[in-house]
């Protein structure tokens, strides 16, 4: 079984409801299982477009599934969950994207691993922080809570949301 780390967002039709439907779906993908979850933050939106809040979570997802059939599962959850492709950084029912896969380093067309903006996004390294190991090195050598700590949270604001139990 191999730890993958999952970065969820949600800000179209019900946002809570978007990021537990998922959850549901990526512990039932098969050969995988939803080990943790993080809190729910809301954050305000990355881009150019005006747009609602975001909900954000990060998830430990231990699977068999190699990278790509990750990235097509994902993207499958995606879209039976009403994501449309649009406006980059745009408002979206459902954004799912690998985070961490083991201690892979991957950089092809499709897919990049550690995420690439990883490293700048608060609603993506403090959940990630909260449900790892704070030691935690990434496959470049930064470690996690020196990542955290240089990276401001600003208005992420921690929830009382909570995902409904498995």
């Amino acid at each position: 079984m191999t730890a993958a780390y999952i970065a969820l967002g949600s800000n179209l039709q019900d946002p809570l409801t978007q990021l537990r439907s998922a959850v549901s779906a990526l512990d039932k993908l098969p050969g995988s299982r939803v080990e943790r979850t993080s809190s729910i933050y809301r954050s305000t939106p990355v881009g150019p477009v005006t747009q609602p809040d975001y909900l954000n979570a990060v998830l430990l997802l231990t699977t068999v599934l190699s990278p790509l059939r990750l990235l097509d599962a994902l993207q499958q959850i995606e879209q039976e969950q009403g994501r449309v492709r649009g406006v980059r950084w745009g408002p979206r029912t459902l954004d799912l994207d690998i985070l961490l896969y083991n201690d892979q380093h991957i950089d092809s067309p499709r897919l990049a691993i550690p995420h690439p903006a990883l490293q700048q996004r608060n609603f993506v390294l403090y959940p990630l922080f909260e449900i790892s190991d704070a030691n935690l090195v990434l496959p470049d050598g930064a470690v996690l809570d020196t990542l955290v700590a240089a990276c401001p949270r600003d208005d992420l604001e921690k929830t009382s949301l909570r995902f409904n139990k498995n």
